[in-house]
C-alpha cells in the first residue's frame, strides 16, 4: 500500500503506540477527578502531559484544554467563546469561506442564537487576503476565526497578521491549526491567538484526543455539563490519550525543518512529474503551502472514479476533507477559490507523510498518469 492521505489521518508513531499500550495496560483506575491516591496519581500524569503540550505550543499549562477531537476543540472555541462573550452587542463572527466543516458548522449553529456570520472568500490562489478579512473587524465582531493551513489545498493563511489586528481591536481570535501541526512550526509565541485547536491523529498520535488552547482571561461556556478541564468541558479525560498526544507532539517537532524540506521536495517531485506527463493537469492552491500537500485537478475526469482506480492499485489519496467523503457536493474550498463545481469534482488531494519515500511517489505518479490517460485526459508527448 502507498498511503498518501496523511491529511485525513497519520499512522500512529511506533513510539506512541508502545507508550499508549503500556498506559492502557494498567489495572488501576485513572480518573483524575478522584481525590484518593490513584486519582491523585492520574491527575499528576495528566498535569505532566498538559505541561509538555504547553511547553511546545508556547503557552501556560493552565491554558491547555484536552478535548476528544479537533472538531470538539473547534466547536468549543467558536460556540463557547460566543456564548460567554462579555459584550453582548458583539454578535458577529468573522471567518473565511475555506474553513474546515467543523468551524463552518459551529458558526452556522450560532445563527439560531442571533449571531451574524461573515465569510471572507479567498483569492484564486487559495489564500484569504489579510486586508479583506481585516476590513471586516468592526466593533460588532465578537470572534474572528481563520485556519492556519487549509486541509484540502495546504495553503497557509495570514494568521499572524490577523491575530495582531484582532487583538488591537479587542476581538477574540481563533485558529484551527489541525493541519499545520507537525508540518510547520506552530507556536503562540509567533501567532498571538486567543484560541488554538489541534488534533493528535494528524501528527502521529491516536484518534480521539485533541487540544484547545484557551489563553488566560478568555471566557468559555462549556458545551457539555461537567467541571473537568477547569470547568470548560464535561467528561472524564483520558490520561493515556493525553500522554500519547503530548508524546506525538514532541516527536513531530524533532527535526521539523529537515523533515519539511524533504517532504516538500517529494511533493514537488510528484507535482512536476504529473504536470509534465499529462495534458491539462493543474494544481489548485498556488499560494505558500504546508510542505506535504498538493491538490491536483484533471479537468473532464471524475475524481471519485480516479480515486477508486488508484485504490484498487493500493494507492490511498482523497478527494478532499475526509469527514466529507461520500458527499456528491463539490468541495466548498475549491468553489470558494473560483472553480466551477465540475472542475472541483475533478480534483484529488495528495498528502505525504514524514516516512513517504521517493519510490512511493514514483509509483503513485505512474498510476495516476496511467489512469488519467485511460480515463481520457491523455498523456503528454515524450
Amino acid at each position: 500500500m502507498v498511503y498518501l492521505d496523511h491529511n485525513a489521518s497519520t499512522p500512529l508513531a511506533p513510539e506512541v503506540a508502545e507508550a499508549l499500550a503500556r498506559a492502557l495496560s494498567t489495572t488501576l483506575p485513572t480518573n483524575p477527578s478522584s481525590v484518593h491516591a490513584t486519582g491523585r496519581a492520574a491527575r499528576a500524569r495528566l498535569d505532566t502531559a498538559r505541561a509538555r503540550v504547553a511547553r511546545l505550543l508556547g503557552c501556560e499549562p493552565r491554558e491547555v484544554v484536552f478535548t476528544a477531537s479537533g472538531t470538539e476543540a473547534d466547536a468549543l472555541a467558536i460556540k463557547g467563546s460566543w456564548l460567554a462573550r462579555p459584550e453582548p452587542h458583539r454578535t458577529r463572527v468573522v471567518t473565511s469561506s475555506v474553513e474546515h466543516p467543523a468551524v463552518v458548522f459551529a458558526a452556522q449553529q450560532l445563527k439560531a442564537l442571533g449571531a451574524t456570520v461573515t465569510e471572507v472568500p479567498p483569492a484564486p490562489d487559495g489564500q484569504v487576503p489579510a486586508e479583506a478579512l481585516l476590513a471586516q473587524l468592526g466593533p460588532d465582531v465578537a470572534l474572528c476565526s481563520l485556519m492556519w493551513a487549509n486541509n484540502e489545498t495546504g495553503v497557509l493563511q495570514p494568521v499572524a497578521e490577523v491575530a495582531r489586528a484582532a487583538r488591537a481591536a479587542g476581538i477574540l481570535f481563533h485558529t484551527d491549526a489541525v493541519q499545520a501541526v507537525g508540518k510547520v512550526e506552530v507556536s503562540l509565541r509567533h501567532v498571538d491567538a486567543d484560541l488554538l485547536s489541534l488534533s493528535a491523529h494528524k501528527f502521529g498520535g491516536p484518534a480521539g484526543v485533541g487540544v484547545l488552547v484557551v489563553r488566560r482571561g478568555v471566557k468559555l461556556e462549556a458545551l457539555s455539563a461537567g467541571h473537568q478541564e477547569g470547568g470548560r468541558r464535561g467528561g472524564t479525560p483520558s490520561v493515556a490519550l493525553a500522554e500519547a498526544l503530548a508524546l506525538a507532539l514532541e516527536l513531530s517537532q524533532q527535526g521539523l525543518a529537515e523533515m519539511a524540506g524533504r517532504t516538500a521536495a517529494l511533493r514537488n517531485r510528484l507535482e512536476h512529474a504529473v504536470l509534465e506527463r499529462t495534458h491539462g493537469a493543474r494544481v489548485n492552491g498556488t499560494a505558500p503551502r504546508v510542505p506535504n500537500t498538493t491538490n491536483l485537478r484533471f479537468d473532464g475526469i471524475d475524481a471519485e472514479t480516479l480515486l477508486i482506480a488508484l485504490d484498487l492499485d493500493g494507492i490511498c489519496v482523497s478527494t478532499g476533507a475526509a469527514c466529507a467523503s461520500g458527499t456528491l457536493q463539490a468541495s466548498h474550498v475549491l468553489t470558494a477559490m473560483g472553480l466551477q463545481p465540475k472542475a472541483a469534482r475533478s480534483s484529488l488531494r495528495v498528502s505525504l507523510g514524514p516516512r513517504t519515500t521517493a519510490d512511493e511517489v514514483d509509483t503513485a505518479v505512474d498510476a495516476l498518469v496511467r489512469h488519467v490517460t485511460r480515463l481520457g485526459l491523455g498523456a503528454a508527448a515524450a
